[in-house]
């Protein structure tokens, strides 16, 4: 039997971070060619350091998108985060684009040809997960890591902050009590912060972030509340530690709380099931949860470069179900349509929705009208009641 009581802590980190700084610039570079052309393929990775950015990566899209634009969507990309630092601005950071056409032997094997559908952009195993801890299916220790963050960047957006810097990271971990969060044990918020404050001052500053985001009486005691452990963080940033393209995997799922396949999201455009079919499963698992149908749910695909179809479907209700696995499995691929042309088209994922995507998790979003986050819709709730 699994255990029933125990405690759990995931972390997140915040839009300023070194690794999320390179997912968002990777984005904004996959968001520009879809623009573009919708159909437009590209891997693009970032690497950046004190004031340097470089772009790598392969594409293949319309020659209107030159490397001198994909450069200033980096810059404006660093902007909108907010570094204008001495070691990290967007106006002066050297920005070297290094990206080359995409390789023909990968084309040929994902390209739709003659009665040949068009196959997934590589091999790979991708999971999806839901669950009843909050209110939009996940698991509570990173929604909540991810909410105190958000709340923080968005007062040093609008100037409520001003001492706080971009770059941050939250750690909660939470007592559960027969399976069920119910308090946190401690919170850890290390933030970059302005050198005319010191450690307490920024504690003060982070503490009615962290008391509006976790429920009434969630709180841990003062002792394992830790702002800034270390004492001081004026340097932080790309200028403080070095950043890369997919380094946060865990942060952009489930916390830790549910598998994880491996590959990155950012800069991938949805025809790799690296990204694409993560959010298939985590749109079924979550329409699974939300239909009353199982209190956790856990799905994993598999797929091989060039293949169409899924190699496998893997649910688990993790006893928490309440209709036969098998069944559910085979509705589920009834309902959609699992090949990566499939996924986009039920999804509606060749569209410039991504940059968004690069912060605060890839999960429990709220679905948008331009069709951003449109895997986490729940309109598959019906059909699977209906089916049960």
């Amino acid at each position: 039997m699994s255990k029933r009581n125990y405690i759990f802590a995931s972390e997140s980190v915040s839009e300023g971070h070194p690794d999320k700084v390179c997912d968002r610039i990777s984005d904004a570079v996959v968001d520009t060619f879809l623009a573009a052309e919708p159909q437009a393929r590209v891997a693009c990775e970032t690497l950046c350091t004190t004031n340097r950015v470089v772009l790598a990566g392969e594409v293949r899209g319309p020659k209107s998108v030159t490397n001198d634009m994909l450069i200033e969507k980096a810059r404006q990309a660093i902007k909108a985060i907010g570094y204008e630092q001495d070691g990290f601005h967007w106006k002066t950071a050297q920005v070297e684009c290094l990206i080359h056409s995409q390789s023909a032997d990968i084309a040929q094997g994902v390209d739709a040809s003659g009665n040949k559908d068009e196959g997934a952009g590589d091999q790979g195993i991708m999971f999806g997960y839901a669950c009843t801890e909050t209110a939009v299916l996940m698991p509570a220790p990173i929604h909540y890591s991810h909410a105190i963050l958000k709340a923080m960047a968005d007062a040093r957006h609008s100037g409520a902050a001003p001492l706080l810097g971009p770059d941050a990271k939250s750690q909660i971990s939470l007592q559960y009590e027969n399976g069920k969060p119910v308090r946190a044990t401690s919170v850890v918020v290390s933030t970059q912060h302005d050198g005319s404050i010191d450690q307490e001052e920024v504690r003060e500053i982070v503490r009615p972030h962290v008391m509006k985001i976790l429920p009434a009486g969630w709180m841990c005691d003062e002792a394992h509340f830790y702002v800034n452990p270390t004492g001081r963080f004026v340097v932080g940033g790309p200028d403080g530690d070095s950043g890369l393209t997919g380094r946060k995997i865990i942060v952009d799922t489930y916390g830790g709380a549910a598998p994880h396949g491996g590959g990155a999201f950012s800069g991938k455009d949805p025809t790799k099931v690296d990204r694409s079919a993560a959010y298939a499963a985590r749109y079924l698992a979550k329409n699974v949860v939300g239909a009353g149908l199982a209190e956790r749910c856990t799905l994993q695909l598999s797929y091989a470069i060039g293949v169409a179809r899924p190699l496998s479907v893997y649910i688990d209700t993790a006893g928490t179900g309440h209709v036969d696995e098998d069944k559910l499995t085979d509705v589920l691929q009834q309902l959609m349509d699992l090949s990566p042309r499939g996924i986009r088209t039920h999804l509606g994922l060749n569209k410039p929705i991504y940059e968004r995507t690069s912060s605060y998790g890839h999960f429990g979003r709220e679905p948008e009208a331009d069709g951003g986050f449109s895997w986490e819709r729940l309109d598959l709730v019906d059909k699977l009641k209906s089916a049960f």
